[in-house]
């Protein structure tokens, strides 16, 4: 998709109906066509509390996800608006707007878990939006963040030492924003002002005690501490009169409340300033392809009975990516060649320098495109294609420069074949005029260039062939006793001999070079891999970084409150995060 164009409206990426979530075929289509990051914003919260309208925002329109007006979640399954990112140049916003959470007509929240799921697995911003103050009401509304242990896991087995699998959902959760409509309170503690951000902090403090009520306070409020990297609260007071929100879409601007309008805008600066591009563990940046490719693994997932699974949502990305690398690679490889060569080659050497050359190309071409390739087998599969296709190009090379070299033998060596069946060199002295015309004409078939590397085995198979005849003019020449035939014989003989040891000598060298250019390309697939290696790891050490310094303040934080059992449990976590990045750190496999 051109930066230039955009969706005129919303179209449903994830259908729900009856309960069943499948995934709509025109929205993947549309972002397949994207290849630009992708800053993916989505709004989750009860039905009627006014997400869809903070969304068209966010487009730029006072129209598209559709608002309603009445107490029916008026948005089904998870609908998808592909827009040019405001502020960030070459970069997609792609809003993702969910149907109501406990709409009564759905009778369960089964659907509602799965959604929420869906929308904190795909964005990289996620506002949560509700009405009124953060109570307990809100929190115990906002249960289905206690529930993404049991609707995501991060690994597909569980991690060693006892630690729980969401100890990793901080390291790909998306940031978490808190909107609250219609917020009625003052801002301020012990009659101090304070900000929004302050106030989430506060209302996500823990309570002390072991008991039911307690646990269930506390619960919301630590993952929300735990599972997300960053957290934003925003107030937005009523829009307007009760009797106009049910028409809040045909609103003019001057006809809300202006400290709305401006909480709006806010809202909207710091959503285009700071949603990052979603990436992938790796810092793997997410294109439209990508996340189309990450929807159809989660929805099939859960479709299937099985949970979505964050480490197998990327490795079956990489699988489909490092084979799209893999003949991205190879098509680069056969383009360049195709440009530069031209056979038959003057030398080997100069059609594997060629070769080389492009390899190298074909490699980074690979290495840009490719992720998370597990043992290198994708690489490994690159290195055997571009090995198949150099000795392809030798056979090429060398059929061409013999039919060459034959071609120019035939036309060289017609005159001479011509004046042998007229009888020129039956006749005393015959024959060292046949070898005079002969060594000639050999003369004057090394002097033509770009002949190849067959230039000398085809001109020694074609004097071969002419031995018989050379053999009859030399024992019919009348002029030569038949010492000077014998001597003749044996001079012929050794310059065969000669021709034939210096071809050996020529094959060797030939499989030297081929040797050789191996153990070249092998360094230099291997040089490309450390490169893309030591990249790699200094991305997961920077990940580690952060996801450890997040985990560090919050247990600061939870000593600090006085909750012991907590942050001996994050210390627990603590210590398995830098054992697991300690041994991802001394692994290499290399080629």
């Amino acid at each position: 998709m051109a930066s230039e164009t955009h969706m005129p409206g919303p179209v449903c990426l994830i259908e729900n109906t009856n309960g069943t979530l499948a995934v709509n075929p025109e929205a993947l289509k549309i972002l397949s066509a994207i290849t630009q990051p992708l800053v993916v914003v989505a709004i989750v919260g009860l039905y009627r509390t006014g997400k869809s309208y903070l969304m068209n925002k966010l487009a730029g329109k006072s129209k598209g996800f559709s608002l309603g007006s009445t107490v029916q979640s008026h948005t089904k399954g998870i609908w998808m608006w592909c827009v040019p990112h405001p502020e960030k140049a070459d970069h997609t916003l792609v809003l993702l707007d969910t149907e109501g959470l406990g709409d009564v007509e759905k009778g369960d929240n089964q659907n509602d878990s799965w959604i929420f799921a869906l929308a904190i697995l795909l964005s990289s911003t996620f506002v949560y939006n509700s009405m009124g103050t953060i109570n307990q009401m809100a929190m115990d509304q906002l249960h289905y963040v206690t529930e993404l242990t049991e609707r995501i896991r991060a690994k597909p087995s569980p991690v060693n030492g006892g630690v729980e699998d969401s100890a990793d959902f901080v390291s790909f959760f998306p940031a978490f924003v808190w909107t609250l409509r219609d917020f009625s309170l003052e801002l301020e503690v012990n009659g101090e002002p304070i900000t929004p951000d302050e106030y989430l902090e506060l209302s996500l403090k823990l309570k002390k005690g072991t008991d039911k009520k307690t646990k269930s306070f506390n619960e919301p409020r630590l993952c929300i501490r735990k599972f997300f990297p960053k957290k934003k609260c925003f107030i937005f007071d009523r829009p307007a009169r009760r009797k106009y929100l049910v028409h809040l879409e045909q609103l003019q601007e001057e006809d809300l409340d202006s400290d709305f309008r401006e909480q709006v805008v806010e809202f909207c600066s710091y959503i285009f300033k700071y949603s990052e591009a979603k990436t992938l563990t790796g810092g793997i940046i997410v294109t439209g392809p990508r996340l189309e490719n990450l929807v159809l693994t989660y929805v099939n997932a859960i479709s299937s009975g099985d949970l979505p699974c964050m480490e197998n949502a990327v490795l079956a990305l990489a699988e489909i990516e490092n084979s799209a690398a893999v003949k991205k690679a190879i098509a680069h490889y056969d383009q360049q060649m195709a440009q530069k060569v031209k056979l038959p080659t003057e030398t080997l050497q100069e059609l594997l320098d060629l070769h080389r050359a492009t390899e190298k190309e074909a490699i980074e071409v690979f290495m840009n495109s490719s992720f998370k390739d597990v043992d290198q087998k994708f690489q490994k599969k690159l290195a055997e294609c571009l090995l198949a296709k150099r000795d392809d190009f030798c056979k090429q090379n060398a059929k061409a420069s013999s039919e060459c070299c034959i071609a120019l033998l035939q036309d060289i060596f017609s005159p001479l074949d011509k004046d042998v069946k007229e009888g020129t060199f039956s006749k005393p002295g015959g024959y060292h005029l046949f070898i005079q015309k002969q060594q000639k004409l050999k003369n004057e078939y090394h002097k033509i260039p770009r002949k190849g590397t067959e230039a000398e085995e085809t001109l020694r198979k074609y004097l071969e062939s002419k031995e018989a005849v050379a053999n009859a003019i030399l024992q019919t020449d009348q002029s030569l006793t038949e010492k000077e035939k014998e001597i003749e014989v044996e001079r012929t003989k050794a310059e065969s001999a000669e021709a034939a040891q210096n071809m050996l000598k020529e094959m060797q060298k030939k499989t030297q070079q081929m040797m050789e250019e191996k153990e070249k390309s092998h360094q230099e697939h291997l040089k490309q891999l450390t490169d893309k290696m030591e990249e790699e790891r200094a991305q997961l050490k920077a990940e580690h970084e952060r996801v450890l310094n997040l985990k560090l303040q919050e247990h600061e934080r939870l000593l600090k409150e006085g909750f012991q059992e907590q942050s001996r449990k994050l210390q627990k976590e603590i210590q398995d995060l830098k054992r697991r990045h300690s041994e991802e750190s001394s692994s290499c496999n290399i080629l």
